[in-house]
């Protein structure tokens, strides 16, 4: 965008250029001919490390933020986390452990939401400060990061990254992202982006072994991105329910999965996305460019309403059954 403004300034577009001057609270005389500076004056990024976080997102971080001309400001939320933790203890009088420490799966998921909603609340803080922290007026708008894959797996925690004024990548899904930041890597020459992509998708919310991460989003969701991509498309553009998904599922994935199989991702999918329903209630708004896109979430409350979908699974493990009864036996 910052490259975009430059150009056309320089193009002598006076509309764009009191915009970038408006908007930056930069004076009359000012004419923005550096991306990076426009950039510094509008984006500003914040990596929110944990003990939990791998030096090597935290440099991709910090890469990507001097690349694009960010103003950065990393930070260590761990005191945070903390302090929540011992207002907890002295309710309780209680003190939860990851599993690998010998807790419960609740107790990991909770220590695992506090860092990711503390984050959010840091968000909001810097959001509203970092303008006086620079000696500037006004206030800044938070941006939230959750793909339109990861809200319908529920694949968020309640109020964390998924929470912002307005989220650029809530209606993309993981794929299309991929896909448009390898292009800006070389398009735009900001070669972090191309880092981004190759990295396993992670939280980091668990313990690392030493400086190894060991939890990766697609073991955490139980499915590929890709698999997630196709089960959207088909849920939305095609309006599948899981029968029908199924189905069309045999065509396109049946010659590496067996149908047995198929059926229990598609059953994975839709008891995810039924028990997740009410994240989507809350998403933040996006912007909405694609036909798979979620716009119902606010609308579309169904799926509060089925405590189950055993009458369709059970009849995709009788379709299972019968193509498997009927297929030639090895001799």
């Amino acid at each position: 965008m910052c490259q975009q403004v430059v150009a056309a300034v320089a193009e002598g577009d006076a509309q764009v250029l009191a915009d970038a001057r408006r908007i930056t609270r930069q004076t009359a005389e000012w004419v923005p001919t550096d991306p990076r500076e426009l950039c510094n004056f509008i984006l500003h990024t914040s990596f929110m490390g944990t003990t939990n976080s791998s030096t090597e997102t935290r440099d991709r971080s910090a890469k990507l933020a001097r690349q694009l001309g960010a103003y950065h400001a990393p930070a260590i939320i761990d005191p945070m986390i903390k302090a929540i933790l011992e207002v907890f203890r002295g309710v309780t009088n209680k003190e939860p452990r990851f599993q690998k420490h010998g807790g419960s799966l609740a107790e990991d998921l909770a220590l695992q939401n506090i860092q990711a909603r503390s984050r959010m609340v840091l968000s909001y803080l810097l959001a509203q400060l970092l303008p006086w922290v620079r000696g500037r007026g006004g206030f800044l708008l938070v941006l939230g990061s959750a793909n339109v894959d990861e809200a319908l797996r529920g694949y968020m925690t309640k109020y964390d990254c998924s929470s912002a004024d307005i989220n650029p990548i809530g209606g993309i899904s993981k794929g299309d992202l991929k896909r448009f930041l390898q292009y800006a890597a070389v398009k735009y020459g900001y070669s972090a982006l191309s880092d981004v992509v190759e990295a396993p998708p992670t939280a980091e919310l668990r313990p690392l072994s030493g400086n190894e991460i060991e939890q990766t989003d697609e073991e955490d969701m139980g499915m590929t991105y890709d698999e997630l991509g196709e089960f959207g498309r088909l849920r939305k553009v095609e309006r599948c329910g899981p029968v029908s998904m199924f189905t069309q599922l045999l065509g396109t994935w049946g010659s590496r999965l067996s149908p047995s199989e198929i059926a229990g991702k598609v059953k994975h999918f839709f008891t995810s996305y039924g028990r997740n329903r009410h994240k989507l209630t809350t998403l933040t708004p996006a912007y909405h460019a694609e036909g798979y896109s979620p716009d119902d979430n606010r609308f579309d409350l169904r799926q509060f309403l089925y405590p189950n979908w055993a009458l369709q699974f059970a009849t995709m493990d009788q379709i299972a059954e019968q193509i498997e009864g009927a297929a030639p036996s090895a001799s």
